[in-house]
């Protein structure tokens, strides 16, 4: 009898202990855009250790993002970098429109490499023949590179600009090619630029001669955790997050 007491108990407390387990490994998976990278993977850490979910990341294009999800990847939820990539997925009913959050903001500057002794003083100085190659994220889908595609074209400089544009996968792939030298300048945000030591702002494009900035945050309708998910979305609105963003130079959205 109490050999069976013992069994009995062994495995009652084996199935707590699995029940703990699974209950703590509660995991929920976001695509977000690149540009998103460092600032996301500390929230996410902050996250994890307050409630015990844990966060995991699926960073690229948010225009490469929304095809995954269009094609039925894995998401918990989709945080882009322009509106126009997350009204697809409304358009296609693939968030919850009741989750649709516009928080962040940014600005685009003008990198080149730590060594360069190139001037740009406004976006007119991308036409001199000194700049003979520009890295982009691609312009015909990327969200950074549409940005700046619209901010040379509201100068009419997009037509003399666009045979020096080299385009990259996404705005980290820009960063990184002005940052290895393989490029004389690049369009970036504001908020890349300022994770790297390998390049300098040339040009910071004033906010009011920029577009409209912004990233939109939804549940995906077919995640697999909605209400971790939902909890982690409230957690990227709370004031604590917002301080987070700001630090890394995001601009809030009202």
């Amino acid at each position: 009898m109490n050999i069976m007491r013992r069994f009995f108990s062994i495995i009652l407390a084996a199935g707590i202990v699995l029940l703990a387990h699974s209950a703590s490994a509660t995991e929920i998976l976001v695509s977000a855009a690149a540009s998103l990278n460092n600032v996301l993977t500390e929230l996410g850490t902050n996250f994890q250790a307050q409630t015990g979910i844990q966060v995991e990341f699926n960073f690229g294009a948010s225009s490469t993002l929304a095809r995954q999800i269009v094609a039925g990847a894995p998401a918990d939820i989709f945080f882009s970098a322009d509106e126009t990539q997350m009204d697809h997925l409304a358009n296609k009913g693939l968030i919850d429109p009741a989750t649709r959050v516009s928080r962040l903001g940014n600005s685009l500057v003008v990198v080149v490499p730590g060594d360069s002794a190139l001037q740009i003083n406004s976006a007119a100085d991308l036409t001199n023949a000194a700049v003979k190659q520009i890295a982009l994220a691609d312009p015909k889908a990327v969200p950074a590179g549409v940005y700046a595609k619209a901010w040379l074209e509201k100068f009419q400089l997009w037509p003399l600009v666009e045979p020096k544009v080299v385009p990259a996968e996404n705005v980290r792939a820009a960063l990184a090619a002005v940052a290895s030298g393989n490029v004389d300048a690049g369009v970036v945000y504001k908020t890349d630029a300022a994770i790297s030591k390998k390049v300098k702002v040339a040009y910071e494009v004033p906010v009011a001669d920029g577009p409209d900035i912004s990233y939109p945050m939804a549940l995906i309708k077919a995640s697999a955790q909605p209400d971790a998910a939902k909890k982690f979305l409230a957690y990227l609105s709370s004031d604590e997050a917002g301080q987070v963003f700001t630090r890394y130079g995001f601009l809030l959205k009202p």
